[in-house]
């Protein structure tokens, strides 16, 4: 599964670094990034909690 991240529709809530800290990260305007080997945890629960939980939709999962 991939990771699909639109930066441009991100807001900043950190409502993905509050369900999935071991995945995602801010950068220093609060947009959302993969934390490095987040990429490989796309399967993680907690990744799709996160994705669920954007209120813009910034995340999306691609099975591929």
């Amino acid at each position: 599964m991939d990771i699909e991240l639109d930066t441009g529709r991100c807001i900043g809530s950190a409502m993905c670094t509050r369900h999935a800290p071991e995945v995602f990260t801010q950068d220093d305007e609060g947009v959302v990034e993969l934390l490095p080997g987040g990429a490989a945890r796309s399967g993680d629960p907690l990744v799709r909690e996160a994705a669920e939980a954007c209120p813009v939709q910034a995340i999306t999962l691609d099975a591929g």
